[in-house]
């Protein structure tokens, strides 16, 4: 373990070397306000401290001022000697670790303090310049940032990661080994979250200015161990030495309020009084461009209350309970990332984190705005200066969140209200499943939000009327079937003012909705008709509620009503979305209706996580701006059959299998050839993505292994590395089924010594970003296997490919633009398709299907027992009979199993032909230039937001 020599003497030439070295990064990358420039020191903690600090800067100054030209400062890097000073000053004055040594977690977060201190001066300078200009901004929601480690893309971002490994080396340490150090943010989950947070490296490297605002989970989603029972989770534990990347804002606070009542004052407005009141405190997350200064900001949340809210005299009778009470529940709104929802408390707790997320974020957004507008403040400007994205429904209650305040805090009407919310916020759909378009129980909401509730039936009202005014009252069937589909609130009776309209039109039959009392009406008629002719027929219109049915507010209908723009995230997923989901919505107003495919940084997800394969890339293309315009990878396709170029690229790749062959090891114990093919499927754990789909055809090659003779086995099967990863939620009993199964899978294959390095099958516990960085770099054949129709769009897939992983998938999410770009030949396809998805259910439904017999023998060869004790009746049965919950086969397995089988077939021939494989890997790479998030983020700015690139002179 690496001692530093810390001593009263060294103490104060390392604090003078902090100073100097941010003082010489300040004239690479200058503040000036008031035409004077200001060294800024974030760590003199004490006056002595700060007077040598000032000192040093004065020094520094008076130097540098002698290498001016015309009144320009020149700009120069730090070198590896004043990297090596200051994490020496970290080291010894922001202790998180005692003095005594010099380990690699100690040596982490000194580094990262370091780093923190150049990224806090870039930021500092990018808002400010923002502030000045008081430019358009555009404000990110998302409850899911999937952030990763942060140290080796901050170093590289910042063009500094030469100097820290030269430092870190004289220290006694790898650069390498102390960014392994960096436990993974738990900020996320899935793809949701990680599109979120390549969308900020792509804001910043791009100069859009933008925020990012989300929760600061203090446990994340959960750590996941496997056991011999499956899935375990435990609390994550990130947070347990502290987070080195983020500032505390303790003067950036909100109140977000709970339950209470809405009282009307004397002027007719509303007020709502909160019954709970907790207060939301901001923390900052710089985020680096790549070889840019501007810095953009990623907003967390925390939530706490005033510590008069601690009860001190119940606390001194013993009720312990009672005095932590007010604590506890405004603490544990950020505990959990998806807290559990099957009871009404957890229910109750997912719908705070949404709503503090909406309020606090709006409330700084809209306090910004105020400080930078002129007085007085004009209100319809709003629109012109903040665009607000809804990443997913998640944040959908910043729409009634944002009239509230406008309305009840700024005294605007509910026209000027409406209008603005609908010119400022904007909605970004992920998911086609009827379980993530989100419902919310109306009564749940207005026991915690009921002044939202007045704003949502307002809205709804607004909607009806808009529905009424497009589609007329002469058809009231087809009007009450948009109704169905088209209102905000379902299963609730309609506005008064809507009813009267209704009641007039001469047709009154309305199935469910409204209809004209029957026997009452034609005993009525009747009679009428029998007092003569001039007797004037009446009819009476009501509206009916199914009582059997919840009372529900739609978030997807909310988004679309209340935004100025929809978006989906393949082409594929955004003509669903717009001929299915939301189809009666685009005929009203398809100019909201747009798509923006999804992507992925390649700073990250290339340039940094594969740095054997970007320096191939680097020389072959001629130039490492690729890194930045990824459309210059698409010069590597006229290399694809260069024998140098394949002969350096199965090298890259051989040397990347090798790593994961070592982690393997490290995190299973599982030894495993990397001379196999590695076939890889990563991503959240859900029977749509099919991951038992693919451990089928495995049981299915492992039968068949069995039943030949070794020597035919080599002859007829490449050898396989099959690797799976991704948490399966808590409360999703199938889905921990399906990783109890892979994992029994495994156990049993990788200890057949007949089998041997024919078959591995390892399931790689905790899956996350970083993981995913040691992964998709040595993969070479990546499945993507949704059910044709219901994968949004992917970005794993995105990685992969830049990667030059072959893909074998359906015609699903980003799949289909995938396999347009790398070329058909490129990639494995098989399986049905979307437009084909709802006929074959129904065709199940009528007892008509009649599955393949590969998928029976596999069925019953997993009820055999050999895989272990486990029952695994409920899991196969689940893809059997006609209809029922959990039965069926919903997601086709069996309908795609052949397909699925022959695809593989034609899997193991390519790779047999290595040239072959080596140029189909090459041409994937080339054909991934489409898929960088810069691009991503261009189309947001242009077509939804409206903002300009703003460069930091």
């Amino acid at each position: 373990m690496a001692t530093l020599p810390f001593s009263a003497t060294s103490a104060h030439s390392n604090l003078a070397t902090h100073s100097k070295f941010i003082s010489s990064f300040i004239y690479s990358n200058p503040i000036r306000r008031n035409s004077r420039w200001f060294f800024i020191s974030t760590s003199c903690s004490s006056r002595a401290r700060r007077q040598l600090c000032v000192k040093s800067a004065a020094t520094d100054q008076k130097d540098a001022a002698t290498q001016t030209q015309e009144g320009s400062l020149v700009t120069f890097p730090p070198d590896s000697a004043s990297v090596a000073s200051i994490i020496k000053y970290h080291a010894e004055f922001t202790p998180s670790f005692s003095i005594e040594s010099f380990g690699l977690p100690k040596a982490f977060y000194a580094t990262a303090e370091s780093v923190r201190d150049m990224l806090m001066m870039n930021w500092n300078e990018t808002y400010e310049y923002y502030e000045k200009l008081n430019v358009k901004q555009a404000y990110y929601l998302s409850m899911e940032f999937l952030q990763g480690r942060a140290l080796l893309n901050a170093v590289g971002n910042l063009e500094l990661s030469g100097a820290y490994a030269e430092a870190l080396k004289k220290l006694g340490h790898n650069l390498e080994d102390v960014a392994r150090q960096e436990p993974d943010a738990a900020l996320g989950n899935g793809g949701l979250g990680r599109l979120a947070s390549c969308f900020l490296d792509s804001l910043a490297t791009q100069n859009y200015p933008a925020w990012g605002y989300g929760l600061r989970y203090k446990y994340g989603l959960f750590k996941q161990h496997i056991t011999k029972d499956g899935q375990e989770e435990v609390a994550e534990n990130w947070l347990e030495m502290g987070n080195p990347w983020e500032i505390p804002r303790n003067d950036v606070s909100y109140p977000v309020k709970f339950y209470g009542e809405v009282v009307s004052g004397p002027d007719g407005n509303k007020q709502w009084i909160g019954g709970e009141n907790v207060t939301a405190v901001a923390y900052d997350v710089p985020i680096p461009g790549y070889k840019t200064k501007t810095t953009v900001n990623l907003r967390l949340w925390s939530t706490k209350v005033a510590p008069e809210e601690f009860d001190l005299h119940a606390f001194n009778t013993g009720d312990h309970a009672k005095a932590y009470a007010a604590i506890k529940n405004a603490e544990k709104i950020c505990y959990i990332l998806y807290p559990g929802d099957e009871s009404v408390e957890g229910k109750s707790l997912r719908l705070k984190q949404q709503y503090t997320l909406c309020s606090a974020s709006l409330q700084d957004i809209i306090a910004r705005f105020e400080r930078r507008s002129r007085e007085p403040v004009k209100w319809e400007e709003f629109p012109e200066k903040v665009a607000v994205q809804m990443n997913d429904t998640h944040p959908t209650l910043c729409i009634p969140e944002l009239i509230r305040i406008l309305m009840d805090a700024k005294g605007l009407s509910w026209k000027e209200a409406w209008d603005i919310t609908r010119r400022t916020v904007a909605y970004t759909n992920h998911t086609v499943l009827p379980e993530a378009l989100e419902k919310w129980s109306l009564q749940l909401i207005q026991e915690l939000l009921p002044r939202h509730v007045e704003i949502i039936k307002l809205i709804d009202e607004e909607l009806i009327h808009i529905i009424i005014a497009e589609y007329g009252t002469e058809d009231l069937d087809d009007l009450v079937q948009k109704l169905r589909e088209m209102r905000i609130l379902d299963n609730i009776e309609l506005p008064d003012s809507v009813l009267e309209i209704l009641s007039k039109s001469e047709e009154s039959s309305v199935v469910d909705y409204i209809e004209e009392v029957d026997k009452e009406a034609k005993a009525t008629n009747e009679e009428a008709q029998s007092e003569g002719p001039d007797t004037e027929k009446k009819k009476e219109v009501t509206f009916e509620l199914d009582p059997k049915l919840p009372k529900m507010v739609r978030m997807a209908n909310l988004c679309v009503a209340g935004g100025h723009a929809v978006n989906g995230v393949a082409e594929i997923h955004s003509e669903i979305v717009k001929n299915e989901v939301f189809n009666n919505f685009y005929k009203l107003w398809p100019e909201k209706f747009q798509n923006k495919t999804n992507g992925v940084t390649p700073r990250r997800w290339i340039r940094f996580c594969n740095p054997d394969l970007s320096k191939i890339i680097t020389k072959w293309t001629g130039t490492e701006d690729w890194v930045k315009d990824t459309e210059i990878l698409v010069t590597l396709g006229k290399f694809a059959d260069n024998e140098d170029l394949q002969s350096e690229w199965r090298e890259a790749k051989r040397r990347n299998k090798k790593k994961v062959a070592s982690f393997l090891r490290e995190k299973t114990g599982y030894l495993v050839n990397p001379d196999a093919m590695f076939d890889v499927q990563v991503k959240r754990i859900h029977e749509y993505k099919r991951q038992l789909l693919n451990i089928l055809g495995i049981v299915y090659r492992y039968k068949k292994m069995k039943e030949i003779s070794p020597d035919e086995r080599k002859a007829k099967f490449v050898p396989r590395v099959c690797i799976f990863g991704g948490k399966a939620f808590a409360t999703y009993v199938q889905a921990k089924r399906i990783v109890k199964f892979i994992t029994d899978v495994g156990a049993t294959v990788n200890h057949d010594q007949e089998i041997g390095d024919l078959l591995k099958v390892v399931f790689v516990p905790d899956y996350n970003v970083s993981v995913a960085e040691v992964l998709i770099p040595g993969s070479e054949l990546s499945q993507h296997i949704s059910t044709a129709g219901m994968e949004a769009s992917g970005t794993s897939n995105m990685k992969f490919a830049m990667n030059g992983c072959i893909q074998i998938g359906t015609l699903d999410g980003a799949n289909v633009e995938i396999r347009q770009e790398v070329g058909e030949d490129n990639f494995f396809l098989f399986g049905a398709h979307a437009h084909e998805i709802v006929g074959l259910r129904n065709e199940r439904a009528q007892g008509k299907f009649v599955a393949d017999p590969r998928f029976e023998e596999v069925k019953a060869y997993v009820r055999s027992g050999v895989f272990g004790p486990y029952n695994y009746d409920e899991l196969m049965g689940s893809l059997e009979g006609n209809e029922g919950y959990g039965r069926a086969d919903y997601f086709l397995v069996g309908k795609d199993f052949p397909s699925y089988l022959e695809c593989q077939d034609k899997v193991d021939e390519a790779y047999r032909d290595q040239k072959r494989w080596t140029k189909m890997s090459i041409l994937n790479t080339a054909g991934s230039y489409k898929f960088s998030s810069d691009r991503t983020i261009h189309e947001y700015a242009r077509d939804i937001w409206r903002i300009e690139p703003v460069v930091l002179p």
